[in-house]
């Protein structure tokens, strides 16, 4: 099985809003390519080939198939003929048997998207919605041949999303905020402290915003650091106490609630 992030790699640091959330480098392979967005901050824009896997004892061929860890962000995607969203997951995302093809889209900052989409996240949870579910049937149609028609789907999709993000209000400072001290590790009432408003609000603003409530995002955020580090090399107790947790039996209980493996088939053939 291969493991990826919302089907591909992991992301090039976000501006200072979203600083540390991601803390890999710029990703370009033959298969996948992904750069920061220059029309949205904190967003990434990425295109991945999704090549047929050989087929065994004359079975047609099928694609690989990539497990997609939950990361606190929202996806807008596109492939031929297709405009879709991938809500904010709580678990690994299994895509399943699909046809081989050229796949692009657009990765949010955590608490960005729904304002851009028009609908509150905790609607898309674990969720993959068509576009016309969402934007209407003749507007979805019509932006779908929009990037089918454009020579650089990439470009075309990024420019979509930056026309209605220039739309909307700008993300809410308090999201970033929320953001920015679950990843450094601090707990919610810490973090709702901070924010100057009570747990219960903060759990309130946090489900519309990022699908989930605070405790959730901090444990996917915590996921996402300990894997960084252990794919750094580091060992896997001092990746468990660096990233947070209590001792390495507890980063191995977390990674497989939250992803249905164990470290080690995350950090394997991968």
């Amino acid at each position: 099985m291969t493991v990826v992030g919302r089907g591909r790699g992991r992301a090039s640091p976000p501006p200072a809003s979203y600083a540390s959330v991601y803390a890999d480098t710029y990703v370009d392979t033959s298969a996948y390519a992904e750069r920061p967005s220059t029309a949205l901050s904190g967003a990434v824009v990425w295109t991945k080939n999704a090549p047929a896997a050989s087929g065994t004892s004359g079975t047609p061929d099928t694609p690989a198939v990539a497990a997609v860890l939950p990361d606190g962000c929202m996806d807008l995607l596109w492939t031929e003929g297709r405009l879709f969203v991938a809500g904010p997951d709580t678990h690994a995302y299994q895509p399943g048997t699909k046809e081989p093809g050229r796949y692009v889209g657009i990765r949010f900052a955590p608490g960005t998207a729904p304002a851009l989409l028009g609908i509150p996240a905790h609607e898309l949870r674990d969720q993959r919605v068509e576009l016309t579910d969402l934007w209407g049937t003749a507007e979805a149609r019509r932006l779908t041949a929009r990037v089918d028609a454009a020579a650089d789907p990439m470009a075309a999709l990024e420019h979509i999303a930056g026309e209605r993000g220039a739309d909307r209000p700008p993300p809410d400072p308090l999201l970033a905020e929320v953001v920015r001290s679950l990843n450094a590790g601090r707990g919610v009432a810490e973090t709702a402290d901070a924010a100057g408003i009570g747990a219960r609000q903060l759990h309130r603003r946090a489900l519309p915003a990022f699908g989930y409530g605070p405790k959730t995002l901090a444990r996917v955020l915590r996921l996402q650091r300990a894997l960084a580090l252990a794919r750094a090399g580091l060992p896997y107790a001092d990746t468990a106490a660096v990233a947070g947790y209590a001792d390495q039996a507890h980063l191995a209980r977390d990674v497989k609630e939250l992803t249905g493996m164990r470290l080690g088939e995350l950090l394997g053939p991968a």
